[in-house]
């Protein structure tokens, strides 16, 4: 399987993906550089990888989720949560990494899916 960067987001106040979410790739290795910025379609995911087999390459990157943005466009206080960094490293560049995030207003989880 060629490698890839994906992710999606499930709100976990309604129980469904997580529609209309922001979220930026930045890559962290010599400098901060934003690498893409992207919006959740309806499935809470991203109409293409984030980075495809021609452009994955091991380093530091770190997803950021505009969580708050999100509740308040749907009328949800968000009194805790702004944006949601999630820093991962990709070390090898030929694997699938998915980073999935399962959020609420007050807490969020993350980890390597497949």
């Amino acid at each position: 399987m060629p490698g890839k960067l994906s992710t999606h987001v499930l709100d976990l106040t309604t129980g469904r993906p997580a529609a209309g979410m922001k979220v930026e790739l930045w890559s962290h290795d010599a400098a901060a550089r934003l690498v893409r910025a992207v919006t959740t379609n309806s499935d809470g995911r991203t109409d293409a990888p984030l980075l495809d087999a021609a452009a994955m390459a091991a380093g530091r990157y770190e997803l950021v989720f505009f969580v708050r943005d999100y509740f308040s466009a749907r009328q949800v206080d968000c009194p805790f949560l702004d944006r949601v960094p999630v820093a991962f490293v990709i070390t090898d560049a030929s694997a699938g990494y998915h980073v999935p995030l399962l959020v609420t207003p007050w807490a969020y989880q993350t980890y390597r899916g497949s």
